[in-house]
């Protein structure tokens, strides 16, 4: 990956944008890096890759629930106690 300044980026924009679609740009100020510039595309597939992570994890949850005995009443029982 690409490390440059911000003061660089600034003054560079359009070739930090293109320098973004071969690989991501991360910006640094005062010594810290603040931000990261990558393509769409990259930027869609990392999206894509949590949604998926994420559905996965909901699915093994709600297969150990049932696994485990719980249902849809019982879900809705347990929460609605909650709220007492």
């Amino acid at each position: 990956m690409k490390t440059i300044a911000a003061a660089e980026a600034e003054n560079r924009f359009g070739a930090i944008l293109d320098d973004a679609q071969k690989e991501p740009v991360i910006i640094r100020r005062q010594e810290k890096d603040v931000a990261v510039v990558l393509s769409i595309s990259e930027y869609e597939r990392m999206r894509a890759g949590n949604i998926r992570t994420f559905l996965d994890l909901r699915n093994a949850v709600a297969g150990q629930g049932a696994a485990n005995g719980l249902t849809e009443e019982r879900l809705a029982d347990l929460l609605s106690s909650d709220e007492a």
